[in-house]
């Protein structure tokens, strides 16, 4: 698939757009001027993959707390970019705190939650602070708090029409008009074309669908997609997904974020798995090694097989840092752990490296496949043990 041909924005150690590589993010839920919590959900969600991390910035309590939580960041040697998320009292926030704000690596602007006009305009000014400091800002446009001029103005204007257009449609022109508008004044201000990241988020996914289509096609800024307010749980992930992989298929987005609302003692970092799940599974980008194992059937000894794969994933997710850092090109494997005759062996030779294990009535041997010639066949109770050991040694074999 083509990429959608964009500005290169620099965040941070972060390039988004043109050419380089989808950058996957997420958002602390903590208390920003809580700093003990902040930190550490900040390292989590680095350490689980995120590339940019955005922050609530909505008093001076949040703003005040940004040295410290930088310092103490750096402590743990994590250096992943920090993004303002601004409303409201953001140009007020900016610049009273100076420090602060050269510290965070870009901002959040919402124009429907700034004035757009009068000489005490809070967007101009947070724009003006963005190029003091030379920090690429988000111009982010949300259904929930569209700017309503933009939208009264359409609607007025769409009773005019001879055929006139649908509520949604109005609503999309309304939300690109926003972006477009805001982005243009931005430019006008100063604020260099490469500054500048747009994203039109909708909590339904094909509203969310059609107005990044349409957006995409009326500009070459670098896109942020996300379904906000996507739910939680399995049906907020799947609604992301599904919603995230069109756009990415058709080449649009630059960087993504699959907002969750979090189930009660669970990770945040779930959200940035799940961006990094639907990377790799769509060949965009690669983190860790795929593996491919059946959903089971009456044919499989299910046990078996699945506690193989289970073990094998948990081989991996052990090693993989010291197997990245020895081994570039690690994460592009792609091993097999198949339960029965009829597609395992098939399977396990379109893989890397895969296994068969033998289904019910089946002879108790398991082949095992290395790019696509059988290299042994295992039996025994300590199959587990053999072919981790296998898979090890290919491993440390692995040219790329």
């Amino acid at each position: 698939m083509s990429k959608r041909k964009t500005l290169t924005v620099k965040i941070g150690n972060v390039l988004m757009g043109s050419g380089h590589p989808i950058v996957v993010q997420s958002m602390t839920n903590t208390l920003t001027a809580d700093v003990k919590k902040t930190v550490a959900q900040i390292k989590e969600l680095a350490d689980a993959g995120s590339e940019l991390v955005r922050l609530t910035i909505n008093d001076e309590a949040a703003m005040q707390a940004i040295p410290e939580i930088k310092t103490e960041l750096l402590k743990f040697g994590c250096e992943v970019p920090l993004v303002g998320d601004f409303h409201y009292n953001g140009h007020l926030l900016l610049t009273k705190y100076p420090e602060s704000a050269v510290l965070l690596d870009k901002y959040r602007i919402n124009p429907g939650n700034t004035m757009q006009k009068g000489e005490n305009n809070a967007f101009e000014i947070m724009v003006k602070m963005a190029i003091k400091y030379a920090k690429p800002v988000r111009i982010g446009v949300n259904f929930g708090s569209l700017d309503q001029r933009v939208y009264n103005e359409l609607m007025v204007e769409n009773k005019t029409l001879k055929n006139p257009k649908l509520v949604e449609e109005i609503v999309y022109e309304a939300m690109i008009r926003s972006a477009l508008n805001s982005a243009k004044h931005a430019e006008k201000l100063g604020l260099g074309k490469d500054k500048i990241v747009l994203s039109v988020k909708m909590s339904k996914l094909q509203d969310m669908v059609r107005v990044n289509e349409l957006l995409a096609k009326r500009c070459d800024y670098a896109l942020h997609l996300g379904l906000t307010e996507a739910g939680g749980g399995m049906a907020g992930a799947v609604a992301s997904a599904a919603g995230l992989a069109i756009l990415l298929q058709q080449g649009i987005g630059d960087t993504i974020r699959v907002s969750l609302t979090p189930e009660p003692g669970a990770s945040r970092a779930l959200e940035v798995q799940a961006c990094k799940y639907l990377l790799q599974s769509m060949g965009l980008r690669y983190f860790r090694p795929q593996v491919t194992s059946c959903p089971g059937c009456g044919r499989t000894d299910s046990k078996r097989f699945i506690t193989l794969a289970k073990e094998v994933n948990g081989y991996i997710d052990r090693h993989l840092d010291d197997w990245k850092k020895k081994y570039p090109g690690v994460e592009k494997l792609t091993i097999a752990v198949m339960g029965c005759v009829v597609n395992g062996p098939g399977e396990s030779k379109h893989a890397d490296i895969g296994i068969s294990l033998p289904g019910n009535q089946e002879e108790p041997i398991c082949p095992v496949y290395i790019k696509g010639k059988l290299y042994k066949k295992l039996t025994g109770e300590n199959v587990k043990e053999q072919f981790l050991q296998i898979l090890d040694e290919f491993v440390k074999n692995l040219k790329v």
